[in-house]
């Protein structure tokens, strides 16, 4: 598996290199919207600790990953209105991930309502906004 590279944009957002729309935080995880959201409250919950994938992270902070992605399940149906949820996590080329920092999609989704395609373009920073602060009301 090739190494873990510290300059992808995942890293570069928990350094504060780089903005992102944070809903929520722990010692050990950060959750924040997708800049190229699928549907309305597409959030991404990533491991403070560097891995690049479910391959190479530990144990500890996969369990902590996957109790912020249950957490966030619950804030994006209820801010959404969402019927369910739909949980992601890609590993490597071949699986489709693109950014090698463990992360986890999780999407608000309902009945009869396709996924929009990835389209490489970022949404609208005034939706996120206030996307994000949906989420974070949810969780209040």
């Amino acid at each position: 598996m090739p190494d873990y590279d510290d300059q992808n944009v995942f890293a570069k957002i928990l350094r504060g290199e780089l903005p992102a729309h944070k809903v929520y935080e722990d010692e050990k995880t950060f959750a924040f919207m997708d800049i190229m959201p699928r549907t309305d409250g597409h959030v991404l919950v990533i491991p403070k600790a560097a891995s690049r994938n479910i391959r190479d992270i530990s144990t500890d902070d996969l369990a902590a990953v996957m109790a912020t992605v249950q957490k966030m399940s619950h804030a994006v149906m209820k801010a959404f209105e969402a019927d369910g949820a739909t949980v992601q996590h890609f590993c490597e080329p071949a699986g489709g991930q693109v950014v090698f920092h463990t992360h986890v999609h999780v999407l608000p989704r309902h009945e009869d309502v396709k996924l929009r395609p990835h389209t490489g373009e970022m949404a609208d920073n005034d939706v996120l906004a206030a996307n994000a602060e949906k989420v974070r009301a949810a969780l209040a």
